[in-house]
């Protein structure tokens, strides 16, 4: 059989004291010696199936088409729980069914489910407690040599459901969100996009103009190409910049800004990550140290001019993604 070159990412929470990763790779190249396999990180906390979800969505559209992502982060090892193979427009994902893909399955849809039990693609007696080794890192290899997904077993329409938290309105003029990953650098990442922030700013000025009397006036709107999670709209509206206050336990800042640099060092910030989300972060400094907070702690945005009688008082600007100068 001729070997082909093919690119197979790897997710795990195993770390880097131990041989596991290693061992995989070992299996993988065993199997097909011209396979191209990218770490994306092996850092993930252990079981902490959310954040893997949350960095597989962030990392896998910026990989070459067919490229073949494996993830195990995988708590229910051995047990009844089910590994897919899962086929997108782009890209194969062969992870346990636990809900790690419950970010990508709401911005892309599966095209082919299948449920992996051909054992023909697996080491010999497989363990209860290694199935990377065993089943993940074999598979993913014969794919790479140009199997069919539908060769593995089964196909289903089912994948297991993963909890994400949505923005909710808290009140006639609050956006409550809350913390869903912190990353190395201390920046804590938000469940707030920007069609999210757009939505809630559109109701404030529809209530603005409900009692202020203006009628049959649309908001400022301009074409857009979205950067985030999930389908947008084809408009975007023109946000209040200065006027969006967000508070964080007991302290609160005043707008969003578009780099680090807008504000002095050691000073708290607002912008919107590389990955789409809302984020606050400290310039140059740790904004998790500097709010004391956790992954699921709340924020809260309020737009200070909703009960203003005056259209002239917003000032607008564009509010637009950039990516961090220090990731």
């Amino acid at each position: 059989m001729k070997h082909q070159p093919c690119v197979i990412t790897l997710m795990t929470d195993f770390g880097d004291q131990d041989a596991y990763v290693g061992i995989m790779k070992g299996v993988i190249t065993e199997v097909n010696p011209r396979a191209n396999i990218i770490d994306i990180c092996h850092s993930i906390p252990p079981q902490d199936i959310f954040k893997g979800a949350y960095l597989l969505y962030t990392s896998y559209k910026y990989f070459p088409k067919g490229t073949i992502h494996v993830a195990v982060v995988d708590p229910g090892v051995g047990s009844k729980r089910n590994i897919v193979c899962v086929e997108t427009r782009n890209y194969l994902f062969l992870t346990p069914d636990n809900g790690i893909l419950g970010f990508i399955i709401q911005e892309e849809r599966p095209k082919r489910i299948i449920r992996v039990t051909n054992n023909n693609y697996f080491l010999p007696a497989p363990s209860n407690t290694f199935h990377g080794r065993d089943v993940f890192a074999p598979v993913a290899a014969h794919l790479s040599l140009g199997i069919k997904p539908k060769q593995l077993g089964n196909a289903t329409k089912q994948l297991e459901h993963l909890s994400i938290p949505q923005p909710v309105r808290k009140n006639t003029r609050q956006l409550e969100g809350q913390i869903i990953s912190i990353d190395h650098f201390g920046n804590l990442v938000t469940n707030i996009t920007k069609s999210h922030l757009e939505e809630y700013v559109r109701e404030q000025i529809r209530d603005l103009d409900r009692k202020s009397g203006v009628r049959n006036q649309k908001p400022k709107i301009r074409n857009q190409t979205p950067d985030e999670p999930g389908k947008s709209s084809k408009k975007k509206i023109l946000l209040p910049y200065n006027t969006l206050e967000t508070t964080i336990g007991k302290k609160e800042i005043t707008g969003i800004v578009k780099t680090y640099t807008e504000v002095k060092t050691g000073k708290p910030l607002i912008l919107f990550g590389s990955a789409g989300f809302l984020e606050i972060s400290v310039n140059q400094g740790n904004a998790q140290k500097y709010f004391t907070v956790d992954k699921g702690n709340r924020i809260l945005i309020s737009w200070m001019h909703g009960t203003s009688s005056k259209r002239t008082d917003i000032r607008y600007n564009t509010i637009e993604t950039r990516t961090k100068r220090h990731r």
